[in-house]
């Protein structure tokens, strides 16, 4: 082999490094900007999921609030004798446990029919005794519950037997409408 040879084929073996070596060397510009724009992307849809997020989340802390003020208040109804037509909460409200003398009628609030449930109507006024009002203390902006109730005595001869409670709660006040939550339950002697 000839020296000329020889320095054609150290320059043929220097060309390929090169070439590998370039292929070797990283990302072009045009790759890193299309991969930022991916990230930004992904970054922007996240961002955006946040404020849902907090939304959602607001929403079901009253519809939590309002389902434990409904089950508080049930509870305590259903620790009262049968024959009692009223008695006063933890919270300080009179409230009413239906009426003996009217058997089999709704005493309380309205009631509605909804997908075969019985459940409060809140677009009727709230009857003196068998709803009241609740602001949450643990709430900094200080939502309010409507809490109302609606109670069918099954008597038999001026004896109580059994009552039906139907109790349902929601938040009041505010822009829109606010789904109430509904309790329904007998207790029976």
């Amino acid at each position: 082999m000839g020296a000329i040879e020889l320095g054609k084929a150290c320059d043929v073996r220097m060309r390929s490094r090169r070439k590998r070596n370039n292929k070797e060397r990283g990302f072009t510009l045009v790759e890193v900007a299309i991969a930022i724009l991916v990230l930004l992307v992904g970054l922007v849809a996240v961002a955006q999921l946040v404020g849902s997020s907090l939304t959602s989340n607001s929403t079901n802390r009253k519809d939590s609030v309002a389902l434990v003020l409904a089950q508080r208040e049930l509870d305590q109804m259903l620790d009262q004798p049968l024959k009692n037509v009223q008695f006063t909460d933890v919270l300080g409200n009179v409230c009413g446990l239906g009426n003996p003398a009217t058997p089999n009628t709704v005493v309380g609030s309205a009631v509605a029919i909804v997908n075969n449930r019985a459940v409060i109507d809140f677009s009727a006024g709230q009857v003196a005794g068998y709803g009241f009002t609740y602001q949450d203390p643990e709430d900094p902006n200080r939502t309010q519950y409507e809490v109302r109730w609606a109670v069918i005595t099954t008597a038999n001869g001026g004896t109580v037997n059994s009552k039906r409670f139907i109790i349902g709660a929601r938040q009041a006040g505010g822009n829109g409408y606010f789904q109430p939550v509904a309790l329904d339950t007998m207790v029976e002697k």
